[in-house]
């Protein structure tokens, strides 16, 4: 029992140190102590923050606390999506990196250099919950999101044996068709922006309902080819603006193409998430350059 109550404490201290207004691990000690009268030692404090057990054990109630919550805004009537059942069958993230500065200890690398710490983050369009993916740098080496975040879903493809669809919505840094081609298999599909620069081969269009009004903007919707491997692309033009955009996806195309280009635009929703955890939760600046501990602040 003492074990189970000094780590719901840690959960306790580390929601409060996310919520109060200070800035710095030892300025929030002194907070905690002057207003709660909770004297911690500083010793005992970071070291705890540092426990990779103590870091398996957030991990474990993060996910489930995510579920609980989900489960609660389903029961209360919660679905951002629930106009569209096209994609009832499928779990939809905007996923994407978000980085602040290194902590100030942070040790320099080889080449005598620092750089921003972070990880990537996935906002749930369904829900409009926020959870942790996977750490990309502590701020010792430049970030390279991409390979991280592939590796994060194939080792979540070996434990996921759950028939559900997943759908990440990413820029278009995360665009490698030959990749994301084999993840269909395990129904992981992706919608991202074409790149300019993109080598594809019209194959053939996609007839689609121009009618339909969430179709409005579409001017193509059509399959390409880049190396034997097929995707399809979206041609929409913002009627307000006027502004041609490219979006290429994985989804069968049976989703109407209108609907992946209102999914990529909702993906913006996850930059205003970033800004409001600085603005208001004042993070703009990394805990500390220990793995361990940035999993605990992220998570």
């Amino acid at each position: 029992m003492p074990r189970v109550e000094g780590y719901i404490d840690f959960i306790r201290l580390g929601l409060l140190r996310c919520i109060s207004v200070v800035d710095s691990g030892r300025h929030f000690l002194q907070t905690n102590e002057q207003i709660y009268g909770q004297l911690l030692p500083h010793s005992t404090y970071f070291k705890s923050l540092k426990s990779h057990r103590r870091t398996s054990m957030l991990e474990a109630f993060e996910q489930q606390s995510y579920h609980l919550h989900a489960e609660t805004l389903l029961s209360q009537g919660i679905d951002y999506l629930k106009a569209f059942p096209e994609l009832d069958e499928y779990t939809i993230e905007a996923a994407d990196g978000h980085f602040i500065d290194h902590a100030c200890h942070t040790e320099k690398n080889s080449k005598g250099k620092v750089y921003a710490a972070g990880g990537i983050y996935a906002l749930n369009l369904r829900s409009g919950l926020l959870r942790f993916l996977c750490l990309v740098t502590n701020g010792t080496q430049r970030h390279q999101e991409i390979p991280v975040l592939r590796n994060h879903i194939e080792k979540q493809n070996k434990g996921n044996n759950s028939s559900q669809k997943h759908l990440y919505v990413y820029d278009k840094a995360v665009t490698d068709f030959v990749w994301w081609d084999r993840q269909k298999r395990h129904a992981n599909y992706m919608i991202s922006m074409l790149k300019e620069n993109s080598i594809a081969t019209l194959v053939e269009s996609i007839h689609f309902d121009s009618r339909h009004e969430i179709n409005t903007g579409v001017e193509a919707y059509s399959v390409y080819e880049n190396k034997g491997i097929k995707f399809n692309v979206v041609d929409y033009r913002d009627p307000q603006t006027g502004k041609l955009h490219r979006f290429v996806t994985t989804l069968p195309m049976t989703i109407n193409p209108g609907t992946i280009a209102m999914l990529y635009f909702k993906r913006w929703t996850i930059e205003k998430t970033f800004n409001n955890t600085k603005s208001n939760f004042k993070e703009t600046k990394a805990w500390s350059s220990n793995t361990a501990h940035l999993k605990i602040k992220c998570a």
